[in-house]
């Protein structure tokens, strides 16, 4: 069974009912007609007690894959941080998969820094790699133990520090708590924004306007 059978036969049921035609956001990727025939076996689904979270191309504005990518929804607040991406999955803790218009790769999207670093060369070995090392790809020890304690995790909502991780927040349930995704984006946004510039070791002060809403 190829890795991404493999990983669409572990995975939830589709999200959504099945698109009849490639949306023209995907067309102008090198990937999206690679992206599209995965969505076209499954239509987004979770993964992994729901660490993984791929998005369905669907009419709803907060949770398909055109709705996630419009600037005024979360994306806007990266500025140019997350121009020319298409972001379309996210693990746990809300780091994106992602693919580029400067190439035909997948990239990981760092949230709390907006920096983004290689991860595949097509949608086929995306899925190689995170069903190789699922419990790292996916922060799913992070999402089971959270889950075991709390309670399945809402549609919608997905696990935030209550200290960012750049600002030295532990990788622990103690230190996550369950909030809404959009919410949680446009905070980290924010954060990226801040310490952009700031070199490796540097002092950070942040400015916070508010909490992500839970």
């Amino acid at each position: 069974m190829a890795h991404l059978e493999k990983l669409l036969a572990i995975s939830s049921a589709p999200l959504a009912a099945k698109r009849g035609s490639m949306p023209g956001l995907l067309k102008t990727y090198a990937l999206g007609p690679e992206l599209f025939g995965m969505l076209e076996q499954k239509n987004g689904f979770y993964s992994f007690e729901s660490a993984l979270h791929v998005f369905p191309i669907t009419q709803d504005p907060g949770s398909g894959l055109e709705g996630w990518n419009a600037e005024s929804l979360w994306r806007n607040e990266y500025k140019d941080l997350a121009q020319g991406l298409l972001f379309f999955g996210e693990d746990i803790l809300q780091d994106q998969f992602c693919l580029s218009l400067k190439n035909s790769r997948v990239f990981r999207f760092a949230a709390e820094t907006g920096q983004i670093e290689f991860f595949a060369d097509s949608i086929e070995k995306w899925a190689q790699r995170i069903l190789a090392d699922y419990r790292a790809e996916t922060g799913w020890p992070l999402a089971h133990e959270w889950q075991q304690k709390h309670g399945p995790l809402p549609l919608g909502q997905r696990l935030m520090p209550k200290i960012p991780f750049v600002m030295g927040g532990e990788y622990n349930i103690e230190n996550l708590w369950a909030g809404d995704a959009v919410q949680g984006m446009r905070f980290k946004g924010d954060v990226a924004l801040q310490i952009r510039d700031v070199p490796d070791g540097g002092a950070v002060k942040l400015k916070i306007d508010s909490r992500p809403d839970r």
